[in-house]
């Protein structure tokens, strides 16, 4: 099977990232829950994620990088943690539901209002509609880095800019970008950065996180335990322990260290190349294909290495079928929880068949999905 599904997860990873999760499955004790060699070894492989999730996004406080099992809980603890009743909140027809469901949530609620910054037919995120949305009461404008659905890469500076010439906040999921596409928390102008592991980072599941900056405090979502501070009623005001209730994924973000090791001897400018190259080659085999239509793929954005593609007058699921039983290619087809995003391109009743490409793909396995679209783009 040709796996080109790389931005829902990767399957293929460094093999350092399976050694570390097999080593800590038989090694590793509970962190911050003792003082044996197995606890200190558990203890150790989280040190060493929080730290390297700090060096790869620039990020000079490594306490203050709070682990989670995805970006969805991630961006959920920042959601709820920052924004407060009264507040107004700006977000973009890019987003992922990690982000839609939890701000629209909070406006069922009536704790804030919101608006959306939004996207053209072409796909391109119409910046110049940005300054007539904020409001006296406009608390944090929360964006995806990069739209899961066609790729394309926000100006994501512009955007924090804008905010904290407000006085509001910037909050960045990087779920679709970290690992992928050059992320420096602060040459964005982030507040907080959301995370995920298992996508662009190359590791485990059940790994993520958010990174939160010097002066920004995000309430807990989840209280308990912490291994520290025990007598204290209430969930330490110190990072990390104050987003961290429970004992961490150590098994995993050994993983994830081991991911963020290799990450860091590739580089992620290496990575962003062949991915978006790879994107190149398959956009200039598939564009002239009858009946199918590469969405946003000319809307002035950069892209990391996304693809989705309309299929005139066929439900997206049943290309994504015939790719993945006739031709052994592995897709990903439907709304791609981004409704907002397909509503905007006039995709929203059919959806979409979407190519991702991550670092083991090869320009052979690009060829092979390119040639399974034209056969059955000759057979339709």
């Amino acid at each position: 099977m040709i796996y080109l599904n790389n931005a829902a997860t990767t399957v293929q990873k460094p093999p350092a990232v399976a050694e570390a999760v097999v080593a800590a499955m038989a090694g590793a004790g509970s962190c911050s829950r003792g003082a044996a060699d197995d606890d200190l070894a558990a203890a150790r492989s989280v040190a060493a994620a929080r730290s390297g999730i700090a060096r790869l996004i620039g990020f000079a406080h490594p306490e203050r990088v709070a682990f989670t099992l995805n970006a969805t809980m991630a961006l959920n603890t920042a959601i709820f943690g920052l924004l407060r009743r009264g507040d107004h909140v700006i977000t973009t027809d890019f987003e992922h539901n990690s982000v839609l469901r939890p701000l629209h949530e909070l406006e069922r609620r009536g704790v804030i209002e919101l608006d959306y910054l939004p996207a053209d037919a072409s796909g391109r995120l119409r910046m110049e509609e940005l300054d007539g949305l904020f409001r006296p009461n406009t608390r944090a404008v929360v964006a995806t880095h990069a739209s899961n659905l066609t790729g394309a890469v926000i100006d994501a500076r512009a955007l924090a800019d804008a905010a904290h010439a407000r006085d509001a906040l910037f909050v960045l999921d990087a779920a679709q970008t970290l690992g992928a596409w050059p992320v420096d928390m602060g040459a964005v102008g982030a507040d907080v950065v959301c995370f995920t592991g298992h996508k662009g980072l190359m590791g485990p599941q059940g790994t993520g996180g958010l990174a939160v900056a010097p002066g920004v405090d995000v309430a807990p979502l989840v209280h308990g335990g912490t291994g520290v501070r025990s007598a204290d009623p209430f969930q330490p005001d110190t990072y990390p322990e104050h987003l961290e209730a429970g004992t961490v994924n150590a098994q995993g973000l050994a993983g994830l260290a081991a991911a963020l090791g290799f990450i860091s001897e590739t580089g992620v400018d290496r990575i962003a190349a062949h991915e978006t190259a790879l994107r190149a080659r398959f956009v200039e085999r598939v564009r002239g294909l009858d009946g199918f239509r590469v969405l946003g793929g000319s809307d002035g954005h950069d892209h990391t290495g996304v693809v989705a593609l309309d299929v005139a007058g066929e439900d997206s699921s049943r290309v994504a079928d015939r790719l993945a039983f006739e031709f052994g290619v592995a897709t990903r087809a439907g709304l791609h929880c981004a409704p907002r995003m397909h509503a905007a391109l006039g995709t929203l009743g059919r959806g979409a068949v979407r190519f991702s490409f991550g670092w083991f793909t090869t320009e052979d396995d690009v060829d092979a999905a390119a040639d399974a679209l034209a056969a059955i783009a000759a057979g339709r």
